[in-house]
Parts: structure tokens; sequence; C-alpha cells
């Protein structure tokens, strides 16, 4: 750790590490921010054609990342874990504010720190608008705004009889690079820098949310595991689900471990970031045209089933077609609790 007397105010923190970026990028990006940093709340200018989605998360040093994580990965993803909850809903970017608790004002790590939440955030066209510091255990929390067309907004609670189910990209390789930091699995270098950057500085699907307001009737962003996540859906939507276990995407770094790890870490593994959604059938050769249009993967993994009994139900199907009984489609079942 750096000594206090390294350590500015935070006036002088914000303006040097954020506002002045932040004033950039509002002069250069057209946006909806009417006021960004500098008052009591930010404004965002809105009209009767559209509607303002708001998301907000958290991430707390010990829970969600480790101690020393790399400070420039670790404002990416803050930022990201937000895009990705804007992605799910269909929403462009329009703002976001930051409330950090930090344990001392480093400027190194603050340096580094806006350093990747500036590389997102200017990506995407998402300014930071406002938000507060204060001393404290470290922990990030990041709000963020977008825009979407009135009435083009994707729930969760729209899925219907017959629908397909996709995943955008690959699913397991945030969890298989915990299970290497966690020294639970022996990765070569090369492996473990691939599924790292999965872990610490993934991808919002912003684009593919947007192309999926006409497509998709329900959605989400996979942040706890794939098929605890999809249980989302279902209880919001009243449905169940057929799942086929082969069918979920790995990568090629994922598919070098045993089949029972590969299946663990792709039905259940955090972290992700992807799209799930729900789509009529035949809607298939869109969604392809989608897929190639944007280089993103998108892999149909199941089907939209009417609730049989109280409580909405995954059955998963193994490579042989026949359903995983009750106690292993549990362990596949099981997603992050936040406060387990």
């Amino acid at each position: 750790m750096h000594s206090q007397s390294s350590s500015i105010g935070e006036f002088d923190l914000i303006q040097r590490f954020f506002k002045t970026q932040s004033d950039l990028m509002l002069a250069n990006h057209p946006s909806s921010v009417k006021l960004g940093i500098g008052d009591d709340c930010a404004l965002l200018k809105t009209t009767s054609a559209e509607e303002i989605a708001i998301t907000s998360d958290m991430l707390v040093c010990g829970r969600h990342f480790f101690a020393d994580a790399n400070p420039e990965w670790l404002g990416w993803k803050a930022l990201a874990v937000n895009l990705s909850d804007l992605a799910a809903m269909g929403a462009k970017p329009e703002g976001f504010t930051l409330a950090l608790a930090l344990p001392e004002s480093n400027p190194a790590w603050l340096e580094a720190f806006s350093k990747g939440l500036f590389s997102i955030a200017n990506q995407y066209a998402c300014p930071l608008i406002g938000g507060d510091t204060t001393a404290g255990p470290l922990n990030i929390c990041i709000t963020a705004f977008g825009s979407i067309p009135k009435d083009k907004a994707i729930y969760r609670s729209g899925a219907l009889d017959g629908d397909d189910i996709w995943v955008s990209g690959f699913v397991g390789d945030a969890r298989l690079a915990l299970a290497a930091l966690r020294h639970e699995i022996q990765l070569p270098g090369e492996d473990l820098a691939s599924v790292e950057v999965r872990m610490h500085q993934p991808i919002p699907r912003i684009n593919l949310g947007i192309a999926l307001r006409d497509l998709a009737n329900s959605a989400l962003d996979i942040s706890d595991g794939l098929l605890g996540d999809l249980k989302h859906i279902l209880k919001q939507s009243n449905k169940d689900a057929e799942i086929y276990l082969d069918r979920l995407p790995k990568s090629a770094t994922l598919r070098k471990q045993s089949p029972v790890i590969q299946n663990l870490y792709a039905a259940s593994g955090g972290d992700d970031y992807e799209l799930c959604f729900t789509a009529p059938i035949g809607k298939r050769d869109a969604i392809a045209k989608i897929s190639a249009d944007l280089d993103i993967p998108l892999t149909q993994i199941g089907s939209i089933k009417s609730m049989q009994h109280s409580g909405s139900a995954i059955h998963i199907i193994d490579s042989n077609g026949k359903e995983l009984n009750a106690q292993a489609a549990d362990l596949l079942l099981k997603s992050f609790d936040h406060f387990a």
C-alpha cells in the first residue's frame, strides 16, 4: 500500500481523474445529458418517444474481486457489468454515475482505474455524469442510464411457448479463470490469459441488445450463471424450459477440461455477461443474420415450454436425449449467491 502522504483531496480527485475527461466526452459525443458532474443531480433530456433505462451494480472488494486486482481491469469491469444490463433491455448507453469508497486516495491506483473506466466509457459513448467518493473499504457502485424507443424494451417476462432460447458468445470461461486463480485447476499461461480477459474485461453486448428489440420476446444478461439466470425469465414469464446440455457454447480453452467441468462451468459459472434471450422459431434466419453482421456467435440451446407444475422448471437433456435426474440437474442449476 502507498503511504497516506501520496493522497489527494476529494474534489481534486474528482477534477483530476473524472470531471475533465467526462466534460470532454460530453463535448464530443451526442448525448441526452443536459447537466453532468458538478451539481446535486445529473439531468437527462427525454421525449415522449423514448424511455430511460436505469441500472445499478456494486463491486465489493473480497466479494466480487481480489484485493490485489488490476485497477485498470477493475475500472473496465465496473462499467461493463452495468452496460451489460442495458444491453439486455435493448438500451443505448447515455451516461453513468460512480460512487467510490477507497481505503486511501492513491493517485497511482486512481490513474489506472480511471484509465480502464474511461476506456470502455469512450468505446460505448457513455459519459460519467456524477457520483460520490468517500473513505472506506474498497467498494465501487455504478448507476448507468440508457435510452430505448418507447415500448421497445425487452423484458424478462415476455417469453412465449415455443420460443427458442439463445445465448451469445461462449459461457464458462470466467468461471474457469476463477478456478485457475484459486489454484483449483492448473492452466497453461496462454490458456489462462485467454479466459482471464473474459473474467476481468467482459464485453457488453450493446449492439446485440439493440438489434434484438424487434426480435426477442425476453432477455437478460448472464452474471450469476446461465441456467440460474434463465430461471428469472421462466419465473417472470410463468414458463418451463428444455435445455440441451451439449449445445451450450464453450470456448476451445474450456473444451480442454473434463466433460464434467465443461458442463458445470458453462451451465452455472458466473461473470459471463453474455445475453440469454428467447425468440420465436420464425426469427431464426433474422437472428443468424444479426450473428453474422455483428460477428457474435449466437447459439440456440433449447426452447420455452408451458409450465407443467407450480414453479418454473428447467429440463436438462443430455447428449443421449435423456433428461438428467434431479440430483445431476441441481448441480448445473446453481448460481452465484451474493450473500452465501
